[in-house]
């Protein structure tokens, strides 16, 4: 039987493959693979949505690319507003990373840009709007394969997780922004003693067509400026891998309550059914492309490897369960039993009961219903799995050539946030150091652009973490990263949660002489 879903999908893929098959692409830029910012539409739980995508003229969506090769694109705006979508860890030149004016103004519609650059060594990659058309689902895997990905005897599996609603994401903000009781609304908690501190400029351009305030805060008398306080809180609670609970501690975990979680753009009354061999290995590639929700993976009877994040390989962590936060990915082996069945792989609403998923099956496996709410709360997001995590090939040991302290500070009650500085210079070739210390009761996942960097420290003590671009900064705790500047630019420096940094939690790393 035909049923509604089926139909949208049938219906969808038609007319997506037919839209784009006539892609445009200018003579500049014929010998680039074309991709469409363009409007679509999903199902959810029964309800048809219209939302955006990034569309190859086949009707997929996202891109699967060689490791070594090229990232030669020709993008090209149909979905009838102005965008720009950002590489999300890859390191292209400054001028083709995707942050509006900075420096390329926004796409206009109708427009095509191409892009050109060495796509790098591989890994998992997404790539997405940088404004709040991100909330819309303008988003896909953008999948780097390394030659030994190929010539693996295992199945790959790509999961993009997404938070959604059925209402606009300027609602939403509007909503987060109404005084004393908007924070609650949307699902958040005002924090004592933070309310009526002083704005300290403007983010022109850099979301939404329009100037976004920064706000910033003078912490005098509340935290102290040195060394951040960190008695009694220097190891995480809880011992799951990547998740735990921060005792005695008013945590902010999600001040927006959405419509829907997704993982490939359906939810769980409806999930993907991957078909997998008995006895098989699966590689998972799982990319947090929600704007505001953190999720914890959970494997569930398969017991699962941890091998990369954020596309740079680590030595392997064993478990069930692993947290991670918007704009991360984690890569996990899973094998199969011999005897087959079907395997729900889930995302757990951090410290909530929401959760979404697929469920890999082997043939002739049932596939019961797996309710989209859980019975128990999922925890709250720790920095266990951070600290346990090693990379496979670490930044060589070096004395930082510069230091930056960076000050996150936030308000729920007028949903206001910011780092200490606007900019925080750089020179070409400096190994640089930050340290990221958190002073709001919201956790804040912080993403460099155009580089990657090293956790080389948390809470002050020093160890030898993983490589990545994204990294969570829980609530009153300090994280140390070391980058090595060697991609000029102003490149944006910013709170992966869409609304923290459309807000003002954005800044720039910034070249000097650029």
């Amino acid at each position: 039987m035909l049923n509604r879903r089926t139909l949208l999908r049938s219906t969808v893929g038609l007319g997506a493959a037919g839209l784009l098959s006539g892609l445009r692409v200018p003579a500049f830029a014929q010998a680039a693979a074309p991709l469409a910012a363009t409007t679509r539409t999903i199902d959810v739980d029964g309800r048809a949505a219209t939302v955006l995508g990034l569309l190859r003229p086949d009707g997929g969506h996202g891109l699967t690319l060689d490791a070594g090769g090229r990232f030669a694109v020709a993008l090209e705006n149909r979905c009838g507003e102005p965008t720009l979508i950002h590489w999300h860890g890859l390191t292209p030149p400054w001028e083709q990373d995707g942050v509006p004016n900075l420096p390329k103004p926004l796409l206009a519609p109708g427009e095509t840009r191409a892009y050109d650059f060495p796509v790098g060594e591989g890994g998992t990659f997404w790539m997405h709007a940088h404004t709040l058309q991100e909330q819309r689902l303008l988003a896909a895997p953008l999948i780097v394969r390394r030659a030994a990905d190929r010539a693996a005897d295992e199945q790959e599996v790509v999961v993009l997780l997404h938070d959604f609603a059925f209402r606009s994401p300027e609602e939403i903000l509007a909503d987060l922004r109404k005084p004393a009781s908007g924070a609650a609304a949307a699902g958040g908690h005002a924090m004592p003693g933070m309310a009526g501190m002083a704005p300290m400029g403007g983010m022109k351009g850099m979301m939404d067509h329009g100037s976004m305030p920064m706000a910033g805060h003078d912490m005098k008398g509340m935290m102290d400026h040195g060394a951040m306080p960190m008695a009694g809180m220097k190891h995480d609670m809880g011992g799951m891998a990547g998740a735990g609970g921060m005792a005695g501690m008013a945590m902010d975990l999600n001040d927006i309550d959405y419509d829907a979680y997704l993982a490939n753009d359906r939810t769980l009354s409806d999930p993907e059914v991957v078909r997998v061999e008995k006895g098989g290995t699966v590689r998972l590639r799982i990319i947090d492309g929600a704007t505001s929700t953190a999720f914890v993976i959970d494997t569930g009877a398969l017991e699962a490897t941890l091998i990369e994040v954020d596309g740079q390989p680590v030595v392997p962590v064993a478990g069930r369960r692993f947290g991670m936060t918007m704009g991360q990915r984690i890569d996990l082996r899973v094998t199969l039993p011999k005897e087959g069945g079907a395997f729900p792989i889930l995302a757990l609403r951090e410290g909530s009961v929401e959760r979404t998923g697929i469920v890999l099956a082997t043939a002739g496996a049932e596939v019961r219903k797996v309710p989209g709410v859980g019975s128990i709360k999922a925890p709250a997001l720790d920095l266990t799995l951070e600290r346990s995590l090693e990379a496979a090939t670490p930044l060589a040991a070096k004395t930082p050539d510069r230091t930056h302290v960076v000050d996150l500070t936030g308000d729920m009650a007028g949903y206001s946030w910011a780092m200490s500085a606007e900019n925080f210079p750089v020179k070409q070739g400096e190994r640089v150091e930050i340290t990221l210390r958190n002073h709001s009761m919201m956790s804040h996942p912080m993403h460099l652009h155009g580089h990657h960097f090293q956790v080389v420290a948390i809470d002050g003590e020093r160890f030898a973490g993983a490589v990545r671009d994204t990294v969570p900064v829980p609530p009153m705790r300090t994280v140390t990263i070391a980058v090595d500047a060697g991609n000029p630019g102003k490149w944006a420096f910013h709170c992966h949660h869409l609304y923290h940094m459309a807000t003002g939690m954005m800044a720039y790393f910034a070249y000097e002489g650029v």
